[in-house]
């Protein structure tokens, strides 16, 4: 019998001869330029991935990461959501492609894809491993520049994944606004993810009021669509997702595990009546002996850290499986 090819398989085998030809510093020094992009504070008027080094370098080291967080947060999605299957996407500012293999990882079916970009090099090498997975063959890459001119098609879903920092503030308010109109009448759908920092979690925040204002209700994270009770300047909501590490992770970075952990914060947010869960396990659980502590953002607006012990039987167990940004309690305990 053949066992299926994961996506997550499938993006991993496509990225890897990416590099064959590149010199090693090379792709290094490209990597280290674009974190320091990335991770800066100045937006930029002009796309970051510049050629097809940049792209290929990228691509490679921030691909599965990127894959990986936007799963994560479409997973909880789908979890509020568990009727509903996006029946077209649209990816905004979505480079090479990463969030449209998490929404295929998502819900595994073909259906219209747009990505749209500014740098045509990252659009190219977008096509180029898409054609790796049968459900993105038919996707459009599109050239566009994302910021105050951007107009983006209905679609039944959008997505904004690690975008908004590379725009002014006011640019990210018309993309975030372009995406909620985008989105399909009673049932659309906006998710955007940024890294898990305090300054991608303001943004999130903010995208978060603007989706709200707009009509949307949160699915998820939040169990609620009422303030974010996290005090500002003292924490920030943001998750983790595990990610396996490539030679040029290694390389670049250092380090023998095998894998590391993406900070990301997200919002997901839609038209639709939602089931949000009832609170979010908003920090690493403790385990303890014979106990173990969560952290839980709650339905009530607030945060709270409960002790789950063996005395409560089913719920010890399931708290000692319990995962960094899962729904508590699980499903039928």
């Amino acid at each position: 019998m053949t066992v299926p090819v994961s996506p997550a398989e499938t993006l991993r085998e496509a990225l890897s001869g990416l590099l064959d030809g590149l010199p090693p510093k090379t792709a290094a020094q490209a990597v280290e330029r674009l974190i320091a992009n990335y991770r800066g504070t100045t937006p930029t008027d002009a796309p970051i991935l510049r050629d097809r080094a940049d792209v290929a370098a990228y691509a490679a080291y921030r691909m599965p990461a990127t894959f990986e967080a936007v799963r994560a947060a479409l997973d909880a999605f789908a979890d509020a959501v568990p009727d509903w299957t996006p029946g077209s996407h649209v990816d905004v500012g979505g480079g090479t492609g990463a969030a449209t293999w998490a929404v295929s990882a998502t819900w595994p079916e073909e259906r219209p894809v747009t990505v749209l970009d500014w740098a045509e090099p990252a659009l190219a090498l977008g096509r180029e491993l898409a054609s790796r997975n049968p459900l993105l063959k038919s996707t459009e890459w599109r050239r566009s520049r994302i910021g105050a001119a951007l107009t983006i098609e209905s679609s039944d879903l959008v997505t904004v994944s690690y975008v908004l920092g590379e725009l002014t503030e006011a640019a990210r308010a018309v993309v975030v606004d372009a995406a909620a109109t985008a989105a399909a009448p009673d049932s659309g759908a906006v998710v955007i993810i940024e890294p898990g920092t305090p300054d991608g979690y303001a943004r999130v925040l903010a995208a978060r009021d603007r989706l709200i204002g707009a009509g949307f209700h949160i699915a998820a994270p939040c169990p609620h669509s009422a303030a974010c009770p996290i005090v500002p300047g003292e924490d920030w909501c943001h998750f983790s997702a595990r990610v396996s590490r490539s030679s040029l992770h290694r390389q670049v970075k250092g380090g023998s595990l095998a894998y590391e952990d993406e900070k990301f914060s997200y919002v997901a947010a839609t038209r639709l009546p939602v089931a949000p869960a009832v609170s979010r396990v908003v920090r690493r659980p403790q385990i303890r002996k014979g106990q173990v502590l969560l952290d839980l953002c709650e339905a009530e607006e607030a945060l709270r850290r409960v002790t789950v012990t063996k005395r409560h039987g089913l719920l010890y167990k399931a708290a000692r499986d319990a995962d960094w940004g899962d729904a508590w309690p699980p499903h039928g305990v």
